[in-house]
């Protein structure tokens, strides 16, 4: 680590997407608001249950005023989806077969071939935070930025000051034609009095002709539900969750998930589903819910230098770097638009997220962002014939020996990309490969889950180790989070142990001393390689909120470049290497006794995880 305050601004760019556990004998023990009366677990379902059946056939038709929250309380994940599939484009074991082998991808998402040398991993925050500042101050053309939210700390600030900086030399006439955009999440970004609204409000103000900030709204959240779910609560229902930095042709995707707000979002889902007021937890003191030392440390420079997450800068990669400012922007044009009285609204045309009808906003959404993703895959499919022709001729290709493929889910708006490409990879992960996955927080979907334990590669997953999770020594029921995961990890491993999968499907824990946890991925390795030949990194974890609720991208990269081979399998074994295996015997220790009432809420929340 550089410097121990920089990594401080990673939690105010990112989502924390964590949930707590309320014992329910304390939602009987006080007096509640009206507002938190409707989230006791019985009324919530019964009352969710009774709008399905009323609002089913009206949502359908003119789009409902009303979410219905019974797919919250239950899991609702489905069987896994039909694959892409096409001929010959399996069976390859060896690298120079791994156009052939990968081709599908490029039969459905945008391919782009960059050189394998410009693509540099990242290995802590504060190298993420220090490349950040350098590459805002240097750019000319664009800065764009998507993220749940940005803090109202100094890093942050110090992050706000560089892009004035920049504006203010582009004026100069340094470079004028830099542009600046945000893209966040409505209901997180407007959260409190100081928030990132107030904090990009004065750059808007003086650059207003170089500025826009986006705020997404989710469809989701809106009618009866929007006018019930107090602040804060709100971002239970679906947020932005697109981590992308992108600087001129530069461009960082993140997998970073905030730790800062880790805290206040468990809170939240523990007061929507539980009712906890103040003066119930007044009288149960043992059990209300303080965020752990380390929490209240978190705004402290050395908590954020230990911090365990994945970042990758591709460097002067033009076309990457123009299809993610092309998606930031196409979000941004569904999103409401801040103004310079911090004000908000849509563009003119576009539908609005909660006032106008549902389907039209995600029929107009999709339309929107899916112009996007076909346009580059069409100019990709004529790029690459053109450069097949060429290499038939006898001319010499270049040095780009590495695919990128942008990986887009937004369940909300009827994309789901990411998922489709996921689970083909999983389903064509063959006996022989390998594949190491990572999720800070373990909590795999059934459609997943079921391609896992199905017949076909080995797999090493990698998951928090309770003294790593991010809720270790938390005081009152926010303690039990790391419970709730041994649980989760048990019975999988339990599964596993049912089908006699021992052998081939191994569950790591991540340990290191007073580090945290939440790097989250996957690793390909072919038949009989040593490095891996794929890498998937980006926002989402293969948990249900990913798929389902938020509006996620990753990028799959596949390379031929021994030399970045060799520094994804250095970050591969970097993290395994401080990993033990789980075994029967692991989850005999007395540290990893759950209690019963953990056991018997899990079920009912592990859908916000």
């Amino acid at each position: 680590m550089l410097c121990m305050r920089s990594a401080h601004v990673l939690v105010s760019f990112q989502f924390a997407d964590k949930v707590g556990l309320i014992e329910t004998a304390v939602m009987m023990a006080a007096p509640m608001s009206w507002r938190r009366l409707v989230y006791t677990p019985t009324l919530t379902g019964v009352f969710t249950r009774i709008l399905d059946r009323l609002f089913r056939t009206r949502d359908r038709r003119r789009g409902s005023s009303v979410l219905l929250l019974a797919p919250l309380l239950a899991e609702a994940d489905p069987s896994p989806l039909p694959v892409f599939r096409s001929p010959g484009s399996t069976g390859v074991q060896d690298t120079d077969g791994l156009r052939a082998r990968f081709r599908w991808m490029a039969e459905h998402v945008p391919a782009f071939r960059v050189p394998g040398t410009h693509i540099h991993i990242l290995t802590s925050p504060d190298q993420f935070y220090h490349t950040m500042k350098a590459r805002i101050k240097t750019a000319k053309r664009r800065v764009v930025m998507a993220s749940l939210y940005l803090g109202t700390g100094p890093l942050e600030q110090e992050l706000v000051d560089c892009m004035q900086e920049a504006l203010e030399r582009s004026q100069e006439g340094d470079n004028p034609d830099l542009q600046v955009s945000i893209l966040l999440d409505y209901t997180r970004g407007s959260r409190g009095k100081t928030n990132s609204r107030t904090m990009l409000l004065p750059l808007l103000q003086q650059y207003s002709s170089q500025m826009r900030v986006s705020l997404y709204h989710t469809p989701d959240l809106r009618g009866l539900l929007r006018l019930l779910v107090p602040q804060r609560f709100n971002e239970t229902i679906g947020v932005q969750h697109i981590k992308a930095y992108l600087f001129d042709d530069d461009l960082i995707i993140s997998g970073y998930t905030s730790m800062k707000n880790s805290w206040c979002f468990s809170h939240t889902v523990a007061d929507v589903f539980f009712g906890i007021s103040r003066s119930t937890l007044s009288l149960c003191p043992s059990l209300a819910v303080s965020p752990p030392s380390f929490h209240r440390a978190n705004l402290s420079d050395s908590y954020f230098t230990n911090r365990q997450d994945r970042y990758v800068l591709l460097e002067n990669c033009g076309e990457v770097a123009d299809f993610f400012s092309d998606l930031v922007g196409a979000v941004g044009d569904v999103s409401l638009q801040l103004q310079t009285d911090n004000s908000v609204s849509m563009m003119y045309g576009m539908v609005h997220p909660y006032r106008g009808n549902r389907d039209d906003f995600s029929a107009s959404a999709r339309q929107h962002i899916m112009e996007v993703v076909n346009t580059a895959h069409a100019r990709q499919h004529i790029a690459e014939s053109e450069r097949l022709v060429r290499e038939s001729d006898g001319e010499e290709g270049g040095k780009e020996d590495t695919w990128v493929f942008p990986l887009v889910q937004m369940k909300p708006l009827g994309i789901q990309v990411d998922e489709q490409v996921t689970q083909r990879l999983l389903t064509d992960a063959g006996p022989g490969a390998t594949v190491f996955l990572t999720s800070g927080y373990f909590n795999l979907t059934r459609a997943y889950m079921s391609l896992v334990l199905g017949v076909g590669a080995d797999y090493r997953i990698l998951t928090a180790s309770p003294e790593v999770n991010g809720f270790f020594g938390a005081k009152g029921i926010a303690g039990e989070i790391p419970a709730a995961y041994i649980h989760i990890a048990r019975q999988f491993y339990s599964k596993v142990c049912q089908l006699g999968q021992q052998e081939r499907v191994h569950l790591h824990e991540y340990h290191r001393a007073q580090w945290t946890f939440h790097a989250k991925g996957l690793w390909y390795y072919l038949r009989g390689q040593v490095r891996p030949c794929l890498t998937l990194i980006g926002s989402p974890n293969f948990g249900y909120r990913s798929v389902h609720r938020d509006l996620e991208a990753q990028i799959a990269i596949v390379t031929e470049n021994q030399v970045l081979q060799t520094q994804l399998q250095e970050e591969q074994e970097m993290l395994y290497q401080r990993s033990t295996e789980v075994s029967s015997s692991t989850f005999q220790q007395p540290d990893r006794h759950v209690k019963l009432w953990v056991k018997l809420l899990t079920p009912l929340i592990k859908n916000f995880f």
